[in-house]
């Protein structure tokens, strides 16, 4: 489902290509590289623009799904998000930072909005388990210190946006609507070994997210260390979205629709619910980046304001008929 998709998404844009042209590219350009259809102009844009934007979208979509697995698990909360705990504000100022002060963790002008947006990603993350920690408090005070982090982030962002020229403004405005238009293979590569590195862990504790949805006493007694198993999973959480983020701008409710849509479908057994939930993000990001390249050819609406459009009214939907079903 998810190759027909992005044959579909490579197909789709301003310069019309079949899914057969599609698909004859690709496999000239993993057998036969620099073969006759490697001279054509539908050889280049679909290897060079839409291949690696697509690939971005699926491997960016499980990344951020399976992270709102995660964390909405551990937190024991249904709205809860790797954005609830500042990864995406602490991000913006990080991009912002870059942006407006002309300050990053490298000098490298080019990987600089990168670099900032994923160390003050984990910056906090880090800061919000520590005055949760220092409070020995359980999901909800990690919650409520997610959100003290979030708009702390958030304050620091507006007064360098308040700061900065009309120019710095718009780039850091359009970092923070969340674009897949400087994908590339590079880029493809850092974030599919976030996945690789961190879905693993996340799996590992399946049975144990299980059976911590029946709570924290439940666990315990059952010999389950869930302070452990809650740092090692926000961390893991916090590192895959802190990854995706840097690359690709805020994109939003990717991390809070598909893990509902999945528990809907497949239920809250977490050996699925992960990879479950992963499928379903990577074909919501897809849409909604064929969506927004499409639906005004040849302007194009960045992926995150279309997964906001998108999102918003699918989580009520979703929210609306979990409840009559309970109901």
């Amino acid at each position: 489902m998810i190759i027909f998709a992005s044959i579909c998404a490579a197909a789709l844009g301003s310069v019309t290509i079949s899914p057969w042209e599609v698909f004859s590219s690709v496999w000239e350009g993993l057998v036969r590289p620099g073969g006759v259809l490697s001279e054509s102009l539908e050889y280049k844009i679909v290897w060079d623009i839409r291949l690696p934007r697509a690939v971005m979208a699926v491997v960016a979509g499980m990344g951020l799904a399976v992270s709102g697995v995660a964390i909405q698990s551990v937190l024991r909360n249904p709205l809860a998000s790797p954005f609830t705990v500042g990864v995406s504000s602490a991000a913006g100022f990080g991009a912002a930072m870059a942006v407006v002060l002309e300050f990053g963790i490298t000098s490298n002008p080019k990987t600089m909005v990168a670099s900032n947006a994923f160390f003050f990603s984990l910056v906090a993350v880090l800061f919000m388990y520590a005055l949760a920690s220092s409070k020995k408090g359980g999901p909800t005070m990690m919650v409520l210190a997610g959100i003290a982090v979030m708009y702390l982030f958030s304050a620091m962002t507006t007064l360098l946006q308040y700061l900065g020229t009309e120019s710095e403004l718009a780039q850091v405005v359009y970092w923070l609507f969340g674009s897949l238009t400087s994908a590339d293979w590079g880029r493809i590569a850092f974030v599919g070994g976030a996945l690789v590195i961190s879905l693993p862990i996340m799996m590992w504790f399946a049975w144990d997210l299980n059976v911590m949805a029946a709570g924290d006493d439940v666990a315990e007694s059952l010999g389950i260390q869930t302070s452990r198993i809650r740092l090692i999973c926000v961390t893991a959480s916090a590192f895959l979205t802190a990854a995706i983020i840097c690359m690709t701008g805020v994109i939003g409710f990717v991390c809070l629709v598909a893990p509902h849509m999945a528990r809907l479908i497949l239920g809250s057994d977490h050996r699925f619910l992960f990879p479950g939930a992963a499928i379903i993000g990577a074909l919501v990001l897809l849409s909604a980046d064929t969506l927004g390249r499409t639906v005004v050819s040849p302007l194009e609406i960045p992926v995150g304001i279309v997964t906001s459009f998108v999102g918003a009214p699918l989580f009520l939907y979703l929210l609306l008929s979990s409840k009559q079903d309970k109901g």
